[in-house]
């Protein structure tokens, strides 16, 4: 049962377990490859350094260049202009300026450039050329011959050659401003920021000075214009003046004020004048052909006080007629008297009220003449207004024009003279800038730095060497070591035999290394797999193993006599090369080339007692012998004798069968070296007679998907493939990346692995 407070810790565990293998592949790579990484980044390095060194050594200096925003200024240019200089945008655009084209060929004029040995034009040299176009379909090698450049384009090239190499950048939060030019000539180098700060601040002044003289000639053609039309309009005015008769046109304006105003008030009263007689005259004029006495209910008639006095007397004279009347008779000479006098009266009333009518018209046509003569006046006299309104209007538009030339002559005039005196104190204003820093002649090249590009190189060397070294493990898909057999080609590992180092000063033979170096590493591998053989077959009556692997070049036929050899310690062995079509057992074990073998027996030629050689050798007694295991090593070899037309057929043959049977009661060990799998089905024939088969594998040279397929060829049929044996495994990088061969002691001191 599982503890619930355990299972944490054993999942951390199991979690750095995993972690540590990851790593553990990572140095198992770099391990493996760390010799050609070390190769790979010390060529790059060494390429580095020699191409850095074959550069050419350039130069930088620095100008720092204080820019200038407030300026005391005598006079203010800007104003003319409407131009101020402020802020960021002020900044940025001295700064474009400096990176100008105008500059630079003031530079190149200055330093004389063109004379100027690094400009110089290069003459081609002699020798072999190798022009691409010349390949082109439509072109031709006979072309003529370039003229050389003018000096314009010398002298343009230069100034892109010059602007490419100038920096100009600002220092941040200041007003300072860094001017870099990099040349393969300190001088020089030194000679151009220094040049083109001088120049700046040159070209500023001559700009603020031709400003300055712009303004002015500018100030004195408009004063000049100015004070031409401020005579003119004063002319204008005087001549007005003349020509209206104008003196005081206020005083003029007030009499004519004064008169207008009494002729409106006795225009008034006489139109209410005018308007109380033509009432009367109207109702006169209405009564004309009536009785004389109809007239007297006119109120004019009858308000008039001769009137109504002699209406009095009339009125006493007929009262005197009505009483004597009572009295006397008509023709009394009282009455008489009387009646005279009444008439008399009457007549007086009647005469009366015909002056009165008389008089009413009279002054109707008076009063209507005065009125208009009183309006006739009134017009005149708003005529006259009217005039002196016009020429009091014109008047001050003269006296205007005059006052506003005056004004702008006043002005213009005034900065004429500012402008006149800047001109002479120019020299005292502050410059756009000064130099803080001029530059000096640098005395080591500022590039290339070649320590800092070889320590990188090698650094980004071994970086890419490494990487590289990851994507070829990765790309690597061959069988590498115990791990790769088992969960790329799941079959178990009998062992692995390490990569002999060949010796060429003296002949040396790998398949007869169980004999000629007992104690190496080589033969204490062999006897381990012998070992695993040998525990895998105890309960098999059978003691036929097939050597065999998927392609030639593998070491099956040096592992199958090395393997027979130490069989042939423990018991008779017998070593048979079934590989018909490249045999090489015979040689090995110095038998002669037409030594009868194999094909001989098959094809009824010889006997089987001449076809196999027995072969014995000393062995030295080791200290750590087992004591089951004999001094001498005796064992028989049935080489494969002439090359036949058809192995396979031999091989798969009823007569085959049965000698092997026969061998098997004769031999405590057989052992088959066989053709490859994948070339030939010579090994598939053989399996159905062994016991075992063991597949050998080239380390770091077999692709896994061929193993597989020669493997999946076998399994097919049902073979029993003991196991695999890896050859030619380098022992020294599986002993770094984590694998111990301590066990075999002084083994692996006195044979060097590669």
């Amino acid at each position: 049962m599982n503890n619930p407070l355990t299972e944490p810790l054993l999942a951390n565990n199991q979690q750095n377990d995993e972690n540590e293998l990851d790593l553990r592949v990572y140095w198992t790579t770099f391990n493996k490859y760390k010799g050609r990484i070390i190769a790979l980044t010390l060529l790059i390095g060494i390429l580095t350094t020699l191409f850095t060194f074959s550069l050419q050594p350039i130069y930088r200096s620095t100008t720092t260049l204080l820019l200038e925003f407030d300026k005391p200024n005598v006079i203010s240019i800007e104003e003319v202009y409407g131009f101020s200089p402020s802020g960021r945008d002020y900044y940025q655009t001295q700064l474009e300026i400096l990176k100008s084209r105008q500059l630079a060929e003031k530079i190149v004029d200055k330093l004389n450039l063109i004379s100027h040995r690094i400009f110089q034009l290069k003459p081609q040299k002699p020798g072999f050329f190798l022009n691409w176009r010349d390949w082109l379909p439509g072109t031709s090698s006979q072309e003529l011959p370039k003229a050389p450049p003018t000096m314009e384009q010398r002298r343009n090239d230069i100034v892109n050659a010059l602007m490419a190499k100038l920096t100009i950048s600002p220092v941040r939060n200041s007003q300072l401003v860094n001017i870099r030019f990099e040349s393969s000539d300190a001088q020089l180098a030194a000679d151009v920021p220094n040049a083109l700060a001088n120049i700046y601040i040159e070209s500023d002044l001559e700009a603020k000075l031709e400003m300055t003289q712009k303004a002015a000639s500018w100030l004195t053609e408009r004063v000049d214009g100015l004070r031409q039309k401020l005579s003119q309009s004063e002319k204008t005015l005087q001549d007005y003046l003349e020509r209206e008769n104008l003196v005081n046109v206020t005083g003029v304006k007030s009499v004519a004020t004064r008169k207008i105003e009494e002729t409106t008030s006795n225009l008034v009263n006489a139109n209410q004048q005018f308007a109380e007689i033509e009432s009367a005259y109207r109702q006169v004029q209405a009564l004309r052909g009536h009785s004389i006495k109809s007239f007297e209910s006119i109120p004019t008639v009858f308000k008039n006080s001769l009137i109504q006095s002699l209406k009095k007397v009339e009125l006493d004279a007929e009262t005197k007629v009505s009483e004597l009347s009572k009295r006397y008779g008509h023709k009394h000479p009282k009455m008489i008297a009387a009646q005279s006098e009444l008439n008399s009266a009457r007549e007086n009333t009647v005469q009366q009220i015909r002056r009165v009518i008389t008089s009413i018209t009279k002054e109707y046509e008076v009063a209507l003449a005065n009125v208009q003569a009183l309006e006739r006046s009134m017009g005149q006299q708003e005529q006259q207004i009217q005039g002196i309104n016009r020429k009091e209007y014109q008047l001050k538009v003269l006296d205007r024009e005059v006052e506003v030339n005056r004004q702008l002559y006043d002005l213009f005039l005034t900065r004429f003279k500012e402008t006149d005196i800047s001109q002479d104190v120019q020299a005292l204003q502050s410059t756009v800038g000064r130099i803080v820093d001029p530059a000096l002649v640098a005395t080591t090249p500022y590039k290339p730095q070649k320590k800092r590009i070889v320590m990188i190189s090698l650094i980004l060397g071994f970086l890419f060497a490494t990487m590289l070294a990851f994507l070829l493990e990765y790309l690597d898909n061959t069988i590498k070591n115990a791990d790769d057999v088992e969960q790329k080609l799941g079959l178990p590992l009998l062992g692995t035999l390490p990569k002999l180092k060949i010796r060429k000063q003296e002949e040396f033979h790998p398949q007869l290394m169980f004999l000629t170096e007992q104690k190496s590493h080589f033969a204490e591998s062999v006897r381990t797999i012998r070992t695993g053989i040998m525990l895998s077959n105890l309960d098999s009556p059978r003691k036929v193993t097939v050597i065999t692997s998927c392609c030639a070049h593998e070491g099956k036929t040096t592992f199958a006599i090395n393997q027979a050899l130490a069989l042939g310690q423990m018991g008779k062995t017998l070593l048979i090369d079934a590989d018909m079509r490249r045999p090489t057992v015979a040689q090995t074990f110095g038998l002669e080339k037409n030594a009868p073998g194999l094909s001989e027996f098959m094809a009824g030629t010889r006997k089987l007692a001449e076809c196999i050689h027995d072969i014995e050798e000393e062995k030295e007694e080791t200290e750590n012998q087992e004591p089951a295991e004999n001094c001498k090593i005796t064992i028989s070899v049935m080489p494969s004798g002439m090359i036949p037309p058809n192995p396979l057929e031999l091989l798969a043959s009823h007569k085959f069968e049965n000698v092997l049977a026969q061998l098997e009661h004769a031999y405590e060990y057989i052992v088959i070296d066989s053709a490859p799998t994948l070339a030939v089905s010579d090994a598939l024939v053989l399996s159905r007679y062994a016991s075992s088969v063991v597949f050998v594998v080239k380390a770091d040279a077999t692709v896994q998907q061929m193993v597989r397929e020669g493997i999946k060829r076998l399994q097919k049929i049902n073979v029993p493939i003991l196991g695999i044996v890896l050859n030619q495994v380098d022992i020294k990088n599986i002993s770094q990346h984590g694998y111990s061969y301590s066990g075999y002691g002084y083994y692996g001191d006195n044979y060097a692995q590669t």
